[in-house]
C-alpha cells in the first residue's frame, strides 16, 4: 500500500538571490533531477504567501526572485515526496491554495483562476498525504488551523480560490462577455438556494482585481483560449476598476467583510450596503442576494437612511426602491437573484425585477447546478414539491445515500440528535419559523420557545450568529441564516403553519406569525402565505449533509410523515434483522469487545467481533471503521455511558484535539480497569536528534462530572502506547 512507503519532506530555505546557489538545495535530489515538487513562499512580517508547483525548482525560484511582489517574501518551504507525480502536485498545490486561503494566517498572492480539479490514479491516497503535509506545516508554524476547522469557516466557504464547474465557467464567460458589451447595463444571474451565487460573486471580484501575471494558466488547454482571451480583454477595458459587492442583509454583509479582509487585492470597504452605492463612482456593482433589496415598507430604523438617499437622488420615497437606486448608477450591475427567497413585505416586489428583465439593456443567465446540499437538485425539487403540496400520489418518501432528511416526533430527540451532529461535524444549528415572541432579547433568563418540555431561546445576536459560541444551543431564524451554509440544519415548523387535509394544501395561521415587520401592511393572506413558504423553502436548503425536521402542528406533522422518513420508525437501529443479509464491510462494520481484547489490536490480530452492525445514514461503510461499546461517564459530554461509538483505525497524522481510543500497559482505566481508554488526545513534543519525539501525552476526559481528571503519560511510559482509532461519532 502507498501508506507503507510514502515519504514526505518539507525543506526550508531563505528566499534570497543566493537560493539558487545554495549547496543544500543543490543536494536535494528532487530539485536537481527535475522531479515535481510543491513550494510555499511566505513572509511572517507582511503576512503574505504564494503557493506553486514545478518540475524545475531552480528556474522557478529564479523567476520568482525577479518578481516585484514575490521577491519581498523571505522564506520558501519545498515539499518533496517519492510518490509525487505531476497530477498529484497540481492537486496538492490547489488544496494548499484553498486551505491557506481559509486558514487566514497569510494573504495569498495567487490569482484565483486555474486551480486544478481533476481525477487521477490514487487521488484518495494523495488526500491522506495532503493531510500529513498540512499537519507538518502546522508543526512548523506555517499553517495554524486544522483542516476540519477550516472546512467549517466562512473564510474557506466564501474564499474566491475555488475550482469552477463547467456550468460556473460557462456562466462566468457570459458575465465577462456582457461586461465588455457597452449596450449591457444589467446582468441577472438567476439561481435557487445553493447554486453558488455568493461564491460566483466573490470569485468574480477577485478575478477583476487580480493582475494577469498572478493567474495560473497551466490548467487551461487550447479549448479554453476563449476564456483566457476574455480575461485579458476585461483587464484592458477595466484597468483600475472601482468595484463593490452590494449585500442588503447586515449580518451577511459583516461576514463577507471579514472574508475580504483576508484576501489579497480585496478589502472590507468593497462590501457595501445599498445606501452606499452613490458614495463612490463605481464601474461594476455585484448585488448579492438581490431579492432582499428593499422598498419603503416596515423598515424600522432604516427609514431615515432610506429617505435621505431618496432626497439626495430627487426620488419619490414612496414610489422608489433600492433596485431603482442601482439602475440610476452608471455602473454595470450584476444581480444574483432568486425570487423564491423574497421573504417579507419590505423586499422589492418581483414585478420590479420582471420589469428590469424586460429592458433591452438586461441579459439573464440561469444558474442550475446545486453546490450546497449533497442531495443535489433532486432534494431541492422535492422540497419545492413538498411545500407546494404537489408531490404526485404514489411517490416514495425521499431517500438518498448522500443526504439525511429525517422527520422527528419528539423535540427532545430532535435536539439531542442535532447536538450529536454538532459534535461530529460542527455547524449544526436549529432554525425556526416566527411563531414565538423574542422575549429573551431584553432578559436573558427567559426562554422564548417552549415545545413539550423543551425550552429554547432565540439567537442572542443578529450578526454572524451561526459562528458564535452559543449558537449550537440557540434557535436561529431566516435573517440570521439566509446566505449561510450549515453542515446540518434542524428546522422547526412553528405554530403559524399547518396542513388542511380537506383542501390538501399547506395553510397558514396568521395570528400565530409573530414577525411584525414580516406581516404588517399585508392585506391578503395568500401574500403572507407565500412569504412564509419562501422562508421554509430557504431554510430547508441550508444543510450540506442533512436536514432534520420537527413540526409543532399535528396536521402538518402527519402530512410531512407521508413524505419524510421518521426518526423512530424508519431510521434503522444498528442491529440487522434475521431477514437481512450481512456483508462485512459491504453494509456492516465490526463491533469489537474491548473487555475480551487482551491480545490487543495489531496488523495480525484483531479482537473478537461481537457482531456485525449497521451504520446510520450519515456514515459510509469503510474497511477501516469499527465500533466499540464505551462504558462510563468520563466522556459523557460527547459519548453517553453505554453508547456504541464509531472509530476509524488510526494510520498517521496529527491526533491533537481529537478523541481517540488508545491502548497501553501503563493505562488502567478507572472505570473499566482495562488497558484501553477513550479520551481527548493532547501531546507535547520535543526535537530529538533527527525528528520530533513525544515528551508527554495528556488524555483528557470530557465529562459533566468534575471528578474525572486528565491522565498524564510521560516519555518513559510510552514504549507500548498505541492509538488504535480516532472517534467518528456515536452510533446509537
Amino acid at each position: 500500500m502507498m501508506n507503507d512507503t510514502v515519504k514526505v519532506d518539507i525543506l526550508r530555505f531563505d528566499f534570497t538571490p543566493n537560493l539558487i546557489r545554495e549547496p543544500e538545495l543543490e543536494n536535494v535530489h528532487y530539485a536537481k533531477d527535475l522531479w515535481p515538487v510543491v513550494y510555499i513562499l511566505s513572509d511572517g512580517k507582511i503576512k503574505e504567501a504564494y503557493i506553486g508547483e514545478t518540475t524545475d525548482t531552480f528556474s522557478r525560484m529564479a523567476a520568482h526572485l525577479k518578481n516585484s511582489d514575490k521577491s519581498k517574501l523571505s522564506e520558501v518551504h519545498i515539499v518533496t515526496s517519492n510518490t509525487f507525480n505531476k497530477s498529484a502536485t497540481l492537486d496538492i498545490e490547489s488544496n494548499l491554495i484553498r486551505y491557506f486561503s481559509g486558514d487566514g494566517k497569510y494573504r495569498l498572492l495567487n490569482g484565483n483562476v486555474g486551480l486544478a480539479n481533476h481525477n487521477y490514479y490514487q487521488k484518495p491516497q494523495y488526500w491522506e498525504i495532503f493531510r500529513s503535509i498540512w499537519d507538518q506545516l502546522r508543526a512548523k508554524g506555517i499553517a495554524q488551523h486544522s483542516l476540519e476547522h477550516i472546512d467549517n469557516s466562512d473564510l474557506f466557504k466564501y474564499s474566491p480560490y475555488k475550482s469552477l464547474s463547467l456550468d460556473q465557467r460557462r456562466s462566468l464567460m457570459v458575465i465577462m462577455q456582457h461586461l465588455l458589451n457597452d449596450t449591457t447595463h444589467n446582468i441577472v444571474m438567476e439561481g435557487g438556494a445553493g447554486t453558488g451565487k455568493s461564491i460566483m460573486a466573490v470569485f468574480l471580484i477577485k478575478l477583476i482585481c487580480t493582475d494577469n501575471d498572478d493567474f495560473n494558466f497551466k490548467e487551461f488547454g487550447e479549448e479554453e483560449q476563449q476564456f483566457l482571451d476574455l480575461i485579458v480583454r476585461l483587464k484592458v477595458k477595466f484597468r483600475n476598476p472601482k468595484v463593490a459587492l452590494v449585500v442588503p442583509m447586515g449580518s451577511f454583509r459583516k461576514t463577507l467583510q471579514k472574508v475580504f479582509k483576508n484576501i489579497k487585492g480585496l478589502n472590507p470597504k468593497m462590501v457595501i450596503g445599498p445606501s452606499d452605492v452613490f458614495k463612490e463612482d463605481y464601474d461594476i456593482l455585484l448585488v448579492d442576494e438581490s431579492h432582499r433589496l428593499r422598498r419603503r415598507v416596515n423598515l424600522g430604523p432604516y427609514f431615515k437612511v432610506f429617505d435621505e438617499v431618496c432626497t439626495a437622488l430627487g426620488l419619490d420615497k414612496s414610489e422608489t426602491h433600492e433596485l431603482d437606486w442601482m439602475q440610476r448608477t452608471r455602473a454595470k450591475c450584476i444581480y444574483f437573484y432568486d425570487e423564491n427567497q423574497s421573504i417579507k413585505p419590505s423586499d422589492v416586489p418581483q414585478e420590479a425585477f420582471a420589469e428590469m428583465k424586460q429592458l433591452p439593456s438586461t441579459v439573464i443567465e440561469p444558474l442550475r447546478s446545486q453546490f450546497r446540499v449533497n442531495g443535489g437538485n433532486g432534494y431541492v425539487d422535492y422540497i419545492r414539491q413538498l411545500l407546494d403540496s404537489s408531490i404526485p400520489v404514489g411517490t416514495p418518501k425521499y431517500a438518498s445515500k448522500d443526504y439525511e432528511f429525517v422527520l422527528f416526533d419528539s423535540i427532545a430527540t430532535f435536539t439531542e440528535e442535532l447536538q450529536l451532529r454538532e459534535q461530529e461535524h460542527g455547524l449544526s444549528r436549529m432554525i425556526a419559523g416566527y411563531s414565538w415572541e423574542w422575549i429573551s432579547k431584553n432578559d436573558s433568563s427567559l426562554f422564548d420557545i417552549t415545545i413539550e418540555s423543551t425550552k429554547l431561546q432565540w439567537n442572542r445576536t443578529n450578526i454572524d450568529w451561526i459562528n458564535t459560541e452559543n449558537a449550537k444551543y440557540e434557535v436561529g431564524c431566516i435573517h440570521t441564516t439566509q446566505g449561510y451554509d450549515l453542515n446540518y440544519a434542524g428546522i422547526i415548523f412553528g405554530h403559524e403553519i399547518t396542513y388542511n387535509f380537506d383542501t390538501q394544501q399547506i395553510e397558514i395561521i396568521p395570528e400565530n406569525y409573530k414577525d411584525k415587520a414580516g406581516k404588517n401592511t399585508i392585506r391578503e393572506e395568500e401574500v403572507l402565505r407565500n412569504y412564509i413558504l419562501n422562508i421554509y423553502k430557504t431554510i430547508l436548503l441550508r444543510g450540506i449533509k442533512g436536514t432534520y425536521v420537527y413540526a409543532c402542528d399535528p396536521n402538518l406533522r402527519k402530512y410531512l410523515a407521508q413524505h419524510i422518513a421518521t426518526h423512530q420508525q424508519e431510521v434503522p437501529s444498528y442491529h440487522f434483522t434475521t431477514e437481512e443479509e450481512v456483508i462485512p464491510f459491504g453494509n456492516a462494520i465490526p463491533l469489537y469487545d474491548l473487555e475480551a481484547a487482551a491480545g490487543g489490536f495489531s496488523d495480525t490480530q484483531q479482537p473478537e467481533v461481537l457482531e456485525w452492525i449497521k451504520l446510520p445514514p450519515h456514515f459510509s461503510v469503510a474497511e477501516d471503521l469499527f465500533a466499540c461499546k464505551v462504558v462510563g461517564e468520563s466522556m459523557n459530554k460527547i459519548i453517553p455511558n453505554g453508547s456504541i461509538a464509531l472509530f476509524r483505525k488510526y494510520h498517521y497524522g496529527s491526533r491533537n484535539g481529537k478523541i481517540v481510543l488508545v491502548q497501553s500497559s501503563d493505562i488502567q482505566d478507572p472505570e473499566s480497569g482495562a488497558s484501553y481508554t477513550v479520551k481527548e488526545y493532547e501531546s507535547k513534543k520535543i526535537m530529538g536528534d533527527d525528528n520530533w519525539q513525544h515528551e508527554s501525552i495528556l488524555l483528557k476526559p470530557k465529562s459533566f462530572d468534575a471528578q474525572f481528571t486528565p491522565l498524564l503519560l510521560q516519555k518513559d511510559t510510552l514504549q507500548d502506547f498505541k492509538v488504535i482509532g480516532v472517534f467518528e461519532g456515536v452510533i446509537n
